[in-house]
């Protein structure tokens, strides 16, 4: 008789978790950065997402900038989009509005 094979159930209902990477390109206002910091954390965070990183790079190649970038983590792919789309966060996201130039991308873990 062939048993069972016994997964853990974390095993089997495993999701990849989510990434939201921003690179900034350019501040204008350092100010308004800060303003925004002030919302946009509690919101990220509501969302279950934890920072990983943020700061200027100590090293950058190719095309890289020397300029903030934030890596930040979340349970899913779809917690992430979620809380970038929540009325919170873009609240947070309109101080920022011609007051910097940001690339924000979304992966999903391996």
């Amino acid at each position: 008789m062939k048993r069972a094979s016994i997964e853990p159930l974390y095993l089997r209902c495993h999701m990849a978790k989510g990434y939201w990477i921003t690179f900034y390109r350019s501040i204008k206002d350092p100010a308004a950065l800060a303003e925004y910091a002030k919302l946009a954390a509690p919101a990220i965070q509501a969302g279950g997402g934890s920072f990983l990183a943020r700061g200027v790079p100590a090293k950058v190649y190719e095309a890289g900038i020397k300029e903030r970038a934030v890596v930040i983590e979340f349970p899913s792919l779809a917690a992430a989009t979620t809380t970038f789309e929540s009325p919170n966060y873009q609240a947070a996201a309109r101080l920022l509005q011609g007051k910097v130039e940001r690339d924000i991308r979304f992966l999903e873990g391996a």
